[in-house]
């Protein structure tokens, strides 16, 4: 494949020259699903189903041109999502068994569709979409095909397993305090989640199922940063703009990395020397304000979850359970004030946003996820460097390296902007 082009536009364009078609790619990728230790990167797939939808699809010349943008590419589904004819698990047996099979596709299986993607299946999550390792015990916790003693990274586990396999060239995830853009660092790949709200307004929530509606966002994890935005407009209908000169980027000080693995530390250097060198101007700035986040977030979170499976806590791990009992009692006027300081949060973050285009910090603590290690207090570690984009509602890249991916993230609605950044750097 040239350098030239991008993974997505070099696949588009032998589908149009005929030089490959749907059927052969979807064979490609049906053959390397699974490949992980687990062989549990898919929760629910049918190859049948999958070769069904490629034979359907227009070949060679026949593509568009303009249309179909995603026309005969493989892409993964994360199991929150319903797919007609296969059950909704929510990465538990008790939901899976519950909900039986979706009698109709999700907003955004059916915008795939729409733009011409051949779904591979449902990926794996951490339960509820409620943890951030790819730790599961109802479907066994999600290793990294790469790599069988490395966990993903979640709650996006599968999602990102499927893309580091090639059983799809781009996987839906959600992202609520990080679970898009931690697997994509741990993995080796880009992610992409979109501005809190954009996939609200166009109704693509719906057939899905939400973990916290304050913070809930959908995106891609994919492996070149230059298919962000056709992914993004394939997705959401986000016109791709020009990358803009001269940026003004954020960097978190060093005070804030203290408990950064040093791996991680050396790719947040390299990364602001690249910064520098593709000619932004970097300024750190006070994280101060942000040692609240946490509270805030896990709280709110917390009990919205609590809300949504209500009833149900005795079915789900104990550590997932723990915290919807705790979200379960929060008062409402604990809640009143949770609301009232993310506000305020949220405030401080846009005028802090108003100062720099781009604001930039790793993506997690960590390089690696060992399999079967105490991850007890890993939660917490990670979720340090990603609540405060989550609290703020902003989007967000992830820009893969070696050592660890680094986190890129814009003002609310920057989206294409940001996206557009992302593909030139």
């Amino acid at each position: 494949m040239g350098k030239e082009f991008s993974i997505l536009a070099e696949l588009r364009r032998r589908l149009i020259s005929g030089e490959s078609s749907p059927e052969s790619l979807a064979e490609g990728a049906l053959a390397r699903a699974n490949s992980n230790a687990g062989a549990n990167v898919y929760l629910a797939r049918d190859p049948q189903w999958t070769s069904d939808q490629a034979r359907a699809l227009p070949t060679s010349a026949l593509i568009p041109s303009e249309s179909l943008p995603l026309c005969g590419i493989p892409v993964s589904i994360k199991d929150c999502f319903d797919l007609a004819g296969f059950p909704t698990s929510c990465g538990s047996r008790f939901y899976a068994e519950r909900n039986g099979l979706a009698r109709k596709d999700s907003a955004v299986a059916a915008r795939l569709r729409t733009e011409g993607a051949v779904i591979t299946g449902k990926t794996h999550l951490h339960q509820l979409a409620y943890g951030i390792t790819g730790e599961n015990p109802d479907y066994g916790d999600c290793a990294q095909p790469s790599d069988a003693k490395r966990l993903t990274g979640g709650s996006s586990s599968g999602a990102a397993a499927s893309v580091q396999e090639g059983s799809a060239m781009a996987a839906i995830g959600t992202d609520t305090g990080g679970s898009i853009r931690v697997p994509a660092a741990l993995c080796g790949l880009a992610g992409y989640r979109a501005s809190y709200g954009l996939a609200d307004s166009l109704g693509l929530w719906n057939g899905a199922t939400h973990l916290a509606p304050s913070f809930d966002t959908l995106g891609w994890i994919f492996r070149d940063l230059r298919d962000g935005p056709l992914l993004a407009q394939a997705l959401f209908g986000l016109a791709p703009v020009a990358a803009a000169a001269n940026v003004r980027i954020g960097c978190v000080p060093s005070e804030f990395i203290h408990d950064c693995a040093p791996e991680v530390s050396q790719a947040f250097e390299r990364c602001k020397l690249l910064l520098q060198r593709a000619g932004a101007v970097l300024e750190n700035f006070s994280t101060e304000f942000w040692k609240d986040s946490g509270e805030i977030f896990a709280a709110i979170q917390a009990h919205e979850a609590a809300d949504i499976h209500r009833g149900n806590f005795e079915h789900f791990e104990a550590s997932v359970a723990a915290r919807l009992v705790w979200g379960e009692s929060i008062t409402g006027q604990e809640l009143t004030t949770l609301r009232a300081r993310h506000r305020d949060f949220r405030s401080r973050m846009d005028a802090l946003l108003t100062r720099f285009d781009f604001i930039v910090l790793p993506a997690s603590p960590m390089s690696t996820l060992n399999l079967g290690a105490d991850h007890s207090a890993t939660r917490k570690a990670i979720l340090r460097y990603t609540t405060p984009i989550s609290l703020a509602g902003l989007p967000a890249i992830t820009l893969p390296g070696e050592g660890g991916g680094m986190q890129l993230a814009a003002a609310r609605g920057s989206d294409a902007r940001l996206l557009a950044h992302g593909a030139s750097f």
